[in-house]
Order: structure tokens, then sequence, then C-alpha cells
């Protein structure tokens, strides 16, 4: 027997998202001092929003969650976009981002596979 959804704590890809903003928050840490108002603040916001968005579109439920989703998914993008931005700069090295990079492949395949389960309902 599955165990019930009380609320989005109890979502896997909401516990993902916040393991991708860690992932993040630790990656950025490394940035140069002079962009934590610039990429190391913007890359961080998106990362948060991903978590931020599962959370919103489930306290709304069924056609508005997969809303949610998807703007959460357009995070993700941002969130990948802005750390391959990062390796050129010299910030970080493309090997680190690596575990960020399939983490956000999982999570936009989980999101993609709920938001097709809340649509149908």
């Amino acid at each position: 027997m599955k165990d019930a959804i009380r609320d989005f704590t109890d979502l896997v890809v909401w516990q993902k998202a916040i393991r991708l903003g860690k992932l993040v928050y630790q990656l950025t840490k490394e940035f140069p001092v002079e962009e934590r108002y610039g990429l190391t603040s913007q890359v961080r916001r998106a990362a948060v929003s991903v978590a931020s968005n599962i959370a919103e579109g489930h306290a709304r439920q069924g056609k508005e969650f997969s809303y949610f989703l998807s703007i959460s998914r357009g995070s993700l993008a941002e969130t990948e976009s802005q750390l391959l931005f990062a390796v050129e700069l010299g910030y970080v090295d493309l090997p680190d981002i690596v575990p960020v990079r399939e983490l956000v492949g999982e999570l936009h395949r989980m999101m993609a596979s709920l938001s097709s389960k809340v649509s149908r309902k």
C-alpha cells in the first residue's frame, strides 16, 4: 500500500528539488564574491523556484498544479543554463555540475509524468 500524500513535503519530486537547491548552493559558494548579487543570486533563485512552484502547485491541485509544474520545469532549464554559463566563465568546472545536470534531467522527467497525471484528473 502506498503512503498517502499529506502535503507537498511527501512528494518525492519536491524532495529531489530540495536536493537540487542544496547542490546549487554548495556549487555557488565557490563563485567570485563580485557575483554575489549577479549570477550567484540568479542561479540560486532559479533553483529555489523549482521546489517552491511544486509546493504552490500542490496546494492548488488539478490543472493549476500542472501549470506550476510547467513553471518549475522552466526554472530547471534556467538553473542548468546558468550553471553552464558559469562553466564558460570559469567559475566552476564542467564535471562539477554533472550531478546537478543529471538531477535536472530526472526532475524534468518526473514533473512531465506528474503533470500528465494531474491533467487527466
